[in-house]
């Protein structure tokens, strides 16, 4: 995927520096419509004035609207606040630091990459099974029943059966699919790339679609009884070291 130049603008335009920003989403997951906004996510780090002083600093920055012409979401967390994520088996943050999708990189975006596989525990699961769980019940509860929760469904089932089996993260469901093969998943992916994002499957198999999502459920649940993923972290001391090596950096 080539980077649309009007992206740079937003690393450009934050108030703090930033360690990296990738894109998340749609995008990373291999399905996005022509409407699609971008998810760009990231970690910015406060200034030492704002950690330590009595007025904090913005420990999260959040924008979306219309920019330039394109859609945005950004969310940027500060270093410490993000480095806390990465230990609560909050898959969803671990996919922004290893997205192949940069926009904006720095040496400690690598250092952190080298670290996130010391931060996956076989508890993950619990993240995917979740996020599946909510959006199943979007899905369900819709009529007409859109594309796009039910791709979201299949994406996070497999992403978290793949973590529990292989021990890294793949949010691409194109690339998970060339593991899983599941026969129906290129048709919906082709109905969410070539609609928008709203789009709705006008006759949907609702039964088959439920099988399928309670046949890969439980197969979450076997994957995560048998990974050889740890149970904790190992993480916690290297992203200790990191944080205070940056904060010692900045003494603005």
């Amino acid at each position: 995927m080539n980077i649309d130049p009007r992206l740079y603008k937003q690393i450009n335009d934050h108030p703090y520096p930033l360690l990296f920003a990738t894109i998340s989403g749609a995008h990373l997951y291999g399905f996005p419509s022509p409407d699609s906004d971008f998810d760009l996510r990231g970690v910015h780090l406060l200034p030492l004035k704002e950690v330590v002083g009595l007025q904090d600093g913005r420990e999260t920055v959040e924008k979306s609207g219309i920019d330039d012409g394109m859609e945005i979401d950004l969310v940027t967390h500060d270093a410490k606040k993000f480095f806390g994520l990465m230990l609560k088996n909050n898959g969803y943050v671990m996919e922004q630091v290893l997205s192949p999708l940069i926009v904006h990189t720095t040496p400690e975006h690598q250092e952190l990459k080298a670290i996130a596989p010391d931060c996956l525990t076989k508890y993950h699961a619990h993240h995917y099974l979740g996020f599946a769980v909510a959006q199943w019940k979007l899905f369900q509860k819709e009529d007409p029943p859109r594309v796009k929760p039910l791709l979201y469904v299949y994406r996070v089932l497999l992403t978290g059966i793949h973590l529990m089996r292989a021990g890294e993260i793949e949010a691409n469901l194109v690339s998970l699919n060339e593991t899983f093969k599941l026969p129906y998943i290129p048709d919906l992916i082709e109905r969410k790339v070539s609609g928008t994002e709203k789009g709705t499957l006008e006759q949907a198999d609702l039964e088959f679609h439920e099988r399928e999502y309670e046949r890969l459920r439980t197969e979450l649940e076997r994957a995560f009884e048998g990974s050889s993923l740890p149970k904790n972290p190992s993480g916690p001391a290297a992203l200790n070291d990191l944080l205070i090596r940056l904060r010692i950096g900045d003494k603005e």
